[in-house]
């Protein structure tokens, strides 16, 4: 493609020779003859430093921040916004011949974009995904590295949807990848708040600057779906020129869950818009399905489908893969794997399992290393007040030591707290909880969810608790320490 073609609708500064360019890319790892770089400021490295090096393995161009006395560069106000728009134009502007739906929030988003995809193929409509488990065109399967992928893969995703004919796309949308300007000119059909708590201080450095981050994507679409529960939802909707669209199960709304019931295997309430009133069941259980459901609910009907058919069709939705999973292995108590790795989402989910669970609720939980630690402790007390046994032990400890990462933990937990257990070894763990387990109870197995990995150092080893159980349950405990 033209490099002018490719710089369409992007401000530069200074002349430039307008050649074919064949890729484009912002890792020098990945430079090859003809391709156009751009330079982007990081946290640890900036790429402008190594421009000259670039051109001398063949790059077409350099796109830059700042004029660094070079040949070739092309001079932009913002590398990263640029490197988005670029990427948009090299696959042919295939976001804007699609209708984009983005959920954001610090819980919920996964199952949301499920549950809107399940929603719309029932009503007839097309779609692909693209968020934290994986990425689907219709159903094919394409792996995820990041919730919000880099904007290279994520346009080549769009372009791939289009090709399949595909009329809808959903999407997660990160706080990292709005701070990042991944989806700078992408627009959105609707964005979808699900709630808002503490996650990712280790990135943002405060909750201000973490939900300014995710208010950006209300600025760039057309309908805004609001969690009116959320005590943030007024800062969400002001200033914004989108069309709001709220949902509640607590205070006024035009979309309203009311009568809600919790069973062991679902959620169910009657849906009120005001003029309507239809039933809904959800087959997830838990009161953060409740919101899940009706954030779903409320962006279909935004788009002008039917209520009713809307919440029909929310019952024929599928369960997420690692959001409270169950794993069935004969065994006479229940197993659930969920991804909470917040205060919020472990709360929910403890909570949850406990709505159904007539014995204990056994909850095994750790804490990502390299990430915001704060939360540490906030998750100890919370594990230790909800849970009946509580088991800490290791989850990604990456470059940190895991012992000083469940020290943090325990800091947060009362001294001399009765059926609290570390174990740093994450199979040990699990089989201790298994071992413990009686009729009628459940071990709740959090923070992996999905994850089929374990980090270790700088080491990603093949880590799937479904494989761990199954093993587990096959022998007698022989090795566990208790």
């Amino acid at each position: 493609m033209l490099l002018s073609r490719l710089l369409d609708g992007i401000p530069v500064t200074g002349k430039y020779l307008d050649v074919d360019v064949q890729e484009i890319t912002d890792n020098s790892n990945n430079v090859t003859v003809g391709c156009l770089f751009v330079c982007i400021k990081g946290a640890h490295f900036d790429a402008h430093k190594v421009a000259y090096e670039v051109l001398q393995k063949g790059a077409a161009a350099v796109v830059v921040e700042r004029d660094i006395g070079i040949e070739k560069q092309i001079v932009v106000d913002d590398s990263r916004a640029a490197f988005a728009l670029l990427c948009k134009n090299f696959f042919e502007r295939s976001s804007d011949k699609l209708k984009i739906i983005g959920v954001t929030g610090t819980n919920g988003k996964t199952t949301t974009t499920f549950v809107i995809k399940d929603i719309l193929e029932s009503l007839g409509k097309s779609c692909g995904l693209i968020g934290t488990v994986k990425n689907l065109i219709g159903e094919e399967s394409v792996p995820s590295v990041l919730t919000t992928p880099d904007p290279f893969v994520m346009h080549a995703l769009f372009k791939r949807m289009v090709n399949a004919g595909l009329e809808y796309c959903i999407i997660e949308v990160s706080s990292q990848a709005m701070h990042q300007k991944r989806l700078e000119g992408v627009e959105f059909e609707i964005g979808i708040l699900t709630n808002i708590s503490q996650d990712h201080l280790d990135y943002h450095g405060s909750i201000e600057e973490y939900i300014a981050a995710k208010k950006q994507l209300f600025y760039a679409c057309k309908k805004a779906v609001i969690n009116n529960d959320e005590e943030r939802a007024p800062y969400f909707i002001d200033g914004i020129s989108a069309k709001v669209f709220s949902y509640s199960a607590l205070n006024a709304s035009m979309f309203k869950a009311s009568g809600v019931k919790y069973n062991s295997d679902s959620v169910s309430y009657t849906l009120e818009t005001g003029t309507e009133s239809y039933p809904v069941r959800f087959n997830i259980p838990g009161t953060f399905s409740v919101y899940n459901s009706l954030s779903a609910v409320t962006a279909v009907c935004s788009l002008g489908f039917p209520v009713q058919r809307v919440s029909a069709a929310a019952e024929k939705a599928k369960s997420v893969p690692g959001r409270l999973e169950t794993v069935k292995r004969g065994q006479p108590y229940n197993i659930i794997i969920d991804y909470a790795h917040t205060p919020d989402g472990l709360e929910k989910a403890i909570e949850a399992v406990r709505s159904f669970t007539s014995g204990r609720v056994i909850t095994v939980f750790g804490c990502g290393g390299d990430r915001d630690s704060t939360k540490r402790p906030l998750m100890g007390k919370i594990a230790c007040e909800l849970s009946d046994i509580t088991i800490v032990t290791s989850d990604n400890p990456r470059s940190e030591n895991p012992q000083n990462i469940i020290d943090e933990i325990l800091e947060g937990i009362e001294d001399n707290k009765k059926n609290l257990f570390v174990e740093p070894d994450r199979t040990q763990a699990i089989a201790l909880a298994l071992k413990k387990a009686k009729k009628g109870d459940t071990v709740l197995l959090a923070g992996k969810g999905h994850e089929t990995y374990q980090i270790i150092g700088r080491e990603k080893k093949h880590y799937d608790e479904r494989e761990v159980i199954s093993e587990l349950l096959s022998g007698e405990f022989n090795d566990v320490k208790l």
